[in-house]
């Protein structure tokens, strides 16, 4: 099954929450008035789209209604599609880190899917080829050290780990030492999330961006969030969060799968500019892909499937 088909599987949930709701307004209403947007808005709400990216989408989709001269609410459907698409538009998701000499941070809170997602990337990057060395720098849980060697074993990936309750910044130090040393391509960092003590947090990555800094000024950088799908709007107030402490430059979606709160992907791109850079819809190591925002709103209304890649 290829990806696409994976992620119109995946979005079922999210589809039946969102799409079959505006498919009913759209079937259900002769006129496009007042009521018929206050049903679409709350729609677009209750799918977890939030109140301010559902405000800009119907703003958009009022101004194209009159501008195409629209009279009828079943010829709106494909206006609607392409405001959401406008506002989670980003331009092109670059991916520059990948042909670079890199470091990227792994941040988020637990149980997001932190760790796996790091273990995905690692052997995605192994499997193109890629030196990849990993960092056990959530040291506060000797499980995510264990999963995190695991991975490495299945991933023929270098691991940097010390034991539980050690200085995450002091493994971070050993890592980016061992990538020189190595020669590595991407090092990837999987850090704790412990968002309820945040002054430490705060330190804690202020620490280790001082030793990337430092240690290893020409290596290129990025700070992903992995955010769970499955928890809606709860999502975005993790990331405003992590945003204060620390330069968040993607955000890696995970467990989208199964979730009937998928529109905060449309949320997150809207709101906040930052764009996501994988999407995960499943447990297998190919499940996280890149994200097309373009890709993902086809798939959650269904429409425009791509040929399938062999």
């Amino acid at each position: 099954m290829g990806f696409f088909s994976k992620l119109v599987e995946g979005l079922s949930k999210t589809r039946d929450n969102i799409v079959s709701g505006i498919d009913s307004v759209f079937s259900g209403f002769s006129e496009i008035d007042d009521d018929f947007y206050e049903e679409l808005e709350e729609i677009l709400i209750m799918g977890d789209v939030g109140v301010k990216t559902t405000q800009m989408i119907l703003d958009s989709l009022k101004e194209k209604v009159k501008e195409n001269h629209i009279k009828k609410p079943d010829e709106c459907k494909a206006l609607l599609i392409e405001s959401i698409k406008e506002q989670m538009d980003l331009g092109e998701n670059s991916y520059e880190f990948e042909n670079r000499k890199s470091v990227v941070l792994v941040i988020g809170v637990n149980g997001v899917g932190k760790t796996t997602s790091v273990g995905k990337l690692a052997g995605q990057f192994t499997s193109q080829g890629k030196k990849v060395v990993m960092a056990a720098a959530d040291t506060f849980r000797a499980a995510a050290i264990e999963q995190l060697t695991e991975w490495a074993h299945r991933t023929g990936s270098d691991i940097i780990a010390q034991s539980e309750g050690s200085d995450p910044a002091a493994v971070i130090y050993d890592a980016v030492s061992a990538a020189k040393a190595r020669k590595a391509d991407i090092l990837l960092c999987d850090t704790a999330g412990r968002l309820h003590n945040k002054k430490n947090l705060m330190e804690e990555l202020r620490k280790i961006d001082r030793i990337i800094e430092k240690e290893y000024s020409d290596a290129y950088r990025e700070n992903f969030i992995v955010l769970d799908g499955t928890t809606g709007q709860n999502a975005l107030s993790q990331l405003k969060e992590f945003k204060d402490v620390t330069n968040v430059t993607g955000i890696i979606l995970t467990k989208m799968d199964g979730t009937a709160k998928g529109g905060i992907a449309v949320a997150i791109q809207a709101e906040y500019g930052i764009p996501v850079k994988y999407i995960g819809v499943g447990e297998q190591v190919n499940d996280l892909q890149k994200f097309d925002s373009d890709e993902f709103v086809n798939a959650l209304f269904q429409v425009n499937p791509p040929e399938e890649q062999e």
